[in-house]
Parts: C-alpha cells; sequence; structure tokens
C-alpha cells in the first residue's frame, strides 16, 4: 500500500513539474504565432489590400490556437458590425485572451495596435504592425530566455518534490 501511495505522489508531483514547465514554453511559441499572424496581416492588407475581415478569415486558417480564436472572433464581430473595429478588437481581446499564456506586455501591445485597425491609412497600418512586431519580439526574447531558465528547473521541482513527499512520508 505504501508503494502504490508512493507511486502515485511520484507521478503527481512529475506530472505538476511537466505542467509548469509546459506554461513556460506555451508562451513563446504563441507569441511566435502572434507575430506570424500580424505579418499575415501586414502582407493581407499592405500588398493584398484585402478587406480586414477577409484578411482575419485567412489568417485563421494558418495559425495555431488560441491566436485563430482571436482573429476567428474579430472577423465575426466585424461582419456583424457591432461597432468600430478597435471595440471589435477589444471585445475579441477580452474573450480570447484568458485562454492565452501571454502577459499584460503582450496585452498593451495589441491595445495599442487594435486602437490604430481599420482607423487609418495602408501605410500608418503598416507602421503600427512592425512596431508592434517589433515589442512582440522582444517579449518573445525574453519569453524565451524564462523558457531557457526555468522549462528544465520546473520539471526537476515536479521529480524531487514528488521524492521528497516519498521520503517525509515514509
Amino acid at each position: 500500500m505504501k508503494l502504490l501511495g508512493a507511486v502515485l505522489i511520484m507521478l503527481a508531483s512529475t506530472w505538476a513539474g511537466v505542467e509548469w514547465s509546459r506554461t513556460v514554453s506555451e508562451r513563446s511559441r504563441q507569441l511566435r504565432q502572434l507575430k506570424a499572424a500580424l505579418q499575415s496581416l501586414e502582407a493581407e492588407i499592405v500588398y493584398g489590400m484585402t478587406p480586414l475581415s477577409v484578411a482575419c478569415s485567412h489568417i485563421c486558417r494558418q495559425v495555431g490556437h488560441p491566436v485563430s480564436w482571436f482573429f476567428d472572433s474579430f472577423r465575426k464581430k466585424l461582419d456583424a458590425g457591432q461597432g468600430t473595429a478597435y471595440d471589435a478588437w477589444m471585445q475579441s481581446m477580452d474573450e480570447v485572451w484568458k485562454y492565452t499564456a501571454f502577459k499584460q506586455e503582450e496585452k498593451e501591445v495589441m491595445k495599442q495596435l487594435g486602437a490604430t485597425i481599420g482607423q487609418h491609412d495602408r501605410e500608418h497600418e503598416q507602421k503600427q504592425i512592425k512596431l508592434a512586431l517589433i515589442h512582440l519580439e522582444r517579449e518573445e526574447q525574453e519569453a524565451r530566455d524564462n523558457q531557457m531558465k526555468y522549462e528544465r528547473m520546473f520539471k526537476s521541482l515536479g521529480v524531487l518534490g514528488g521524492i521528497l513527499l516519498v521520503i517525509l512520508l515514509i
């Protein structure tokens, strides 16, 4: 019975460590997806002269979740004509943000970008998207640094914490 309990404690603590490390790596993955989505948006708007809702539809098929959920929600709100593009952008952020691994810094960058989307000419929107990409690049670098520092540590802490618990309980 003690052996079964020890095995269950080890499995649970190892699983917890793996989940903690996954959250660290998830942020950098989602930042890469968001950057790719914004680069696609820039290309669709500036070079393809595609309407915003159609561009978002194309982006949804190019990137994974949860970034695609944001652009899909934004597209649906634009098609429904619910207020301005900024209103649709902010409502979509509020709906989807809780499913992401993003931090407050990324939210601020996206808010600033949302304030200009659909408001200005193509050149100004291109500049704003490039500015957002620069900020997101910095955040991605920070996320990669944190991933390098903490991912392995969280996995090790899960295993070692389980061993400590087993030793203390036996």
